[in-house]
């Protein structure tokens, strides 16, 4: 466990806990054990009794997370999708969830075909800047303000503290899904939101070889209906992604602090770009809301989206002669990634969805890795010649 007055840096080695005490090991072992011994009939099992309650692999991972975010505790779950599920058990039957209206494909997928179908859920996707819609779209049986900020693919942000200030208003509970900003760029919880939710695959692992998710928990109340819920619904992490996940956060500061970097270049670079018709990044000062991103992240992150002049031709155009930014459903690793949100990340949004707002064929989402920056504007600028 890391010292609370330490650096970012140090708290991503050291944090939670991490102890070994069979062998003092420098990095928890990975406990693949489904059962763990009990003493006698009556007695107390300890700490560990059965990995779908709590695994010690997996423990390791949710204590440092839940220091990461500065939150009371964590789950760590099998998917980004299952922590998402996770936090949508907390509600009761027949709730109203309002939801950022430009949201990820995979959380629309889930209201709108399963909770609505399972659970009686109904939605309302509302811009979470104008708090007057929230106001208006908050009905009797609303549970939960579902939060993405950026939004996946355009990156508008949202005013956590605004949002928290109505949501405590009508005693309504609130969810960030930090997956593109990492506990590096952004931690939610020092808002006053109630939960923070990772797709851990991204840049908690930060090396495209795990699928996972996790859910932060500002309060121990909240901590612990969480991990009843993974429990009863077996929604866990198993043992070997749970130690991929955490050695991949004692990188996070060093990955993040150079994606970013990169990111911020190309940005800058591409805005310049005559075959670009707009930029998306929140670091740049055309953002509409550079101010915001300047005072609730330490950076405007490691994807830049592009709105290329062109359309769908365009886009396959620039995707063919690519060779370090790879063609992949995914973000958040150390090798650059491009995405073409129309077809991929919000292939599951109807289409009108999409169009109104804002996704059009013409759409690319760069996942910006650890490559040289000056290898990675070259690339682009091959792949965009012609295009101008």
């Amino acid at each position: 466990m890391s010292s609370p007055n330490a650096k970012f840096a140090t708290q991503v080695i050291h944090a939670g806990d991490q102890k070994d005490p069979a062998y003092n090991a420098i990095m928890p072992p990975i406990v693949t054990a489904s059962s763990f011994v009990r003493p006698n009939i009556g007695e107390p099992a300890g700490a560990f009794g059965y990995s779908r309650g709590e695994n010690p692999t997996r423990h390791a991972l949710e204590t440092c997370l839940a220091e990461l975010e500065g939150g009371a505790g964590a789950i760590a779950c099998a998917s980004g999708m299952a922590a998402t599920a996770s936090v949508m058990e907390l509600l009761p039957k027949d709730a109203h969830v309002i939801v950022s209206d430009s949201v990820y494909g995979g959380t629309f997928r889930l209201l709108e075909e399963c909770r609505t179908r399972s659970s009686g859920f109904t939605t309302s996707y509302v811009d979470l800047n104008d708090t007057a819609a929230i106001e208006d779209a908050i009905e009797d049986n609303t549970a939960l303000i579902w939060i993405e900020t950026p939004t996946n693919p355009l990156l508008k942000l949202v005013d956590l503290e605004a949002i928290v200030q109505v949501a405590r208003k009508h005693q309504l509970l609130t969810c960030v899904d930090n997956t593109f900003n990492s506990p590096w760029n952004q931690q939610p919880i020092r808002y006053g939101v109630d939960l923070v939710m990772h797709s851990t695959s991204k840049y908690v692992g930060g090396h495209s070889d795990l699928i996972g998710g996790a859910v932060v928990a500002a309060t121990e109340a909240q901590h612990k209906q969480l991990h009843y819920v993974a429990m009863a619904v077996g929604a866990i992490q198993g043992p070997f992604d749970s130690y991929q996940a955490l050695r991949g956060l004692k990188t996070l500061d060093l990955r993040m602090q150079r994606q970013s970097e990169n990111a911020h270049q190309i940005a800058e670079h591409l805005e310049q770009h005559p075959a670009i018709e707009r930029v998306y990044y929140p670091g740049l000062p055309s953002h509409p809301q550079h101010d915001l991103c300047k005072r609730q992240m330490r950076s405007g992150g490691a994807v830049v989206t592009v709105q290329l002049n062109g359309g769908l031709e365009a886009a396959k155009h620039v995707v063919g002669r690519m060779q370090y930014f790879v063609l992949a459903d995914s973000l958040g690793g150390v090798e650059s990634m491009i995405n073409h949100a129309f077809t991929m990340s919000h292939g599951s949004v109807p289409e009108a969805d999409k169009l109104a707002s804002g996704i059009t064929e013409g759409l690319l989402r760069l996942s910006v890795g650890a490559e040289a920056v000056e290898d990675l504007i070259a690339e682009l600028d091959y792949a965009l010649d012609g295009l101008a």
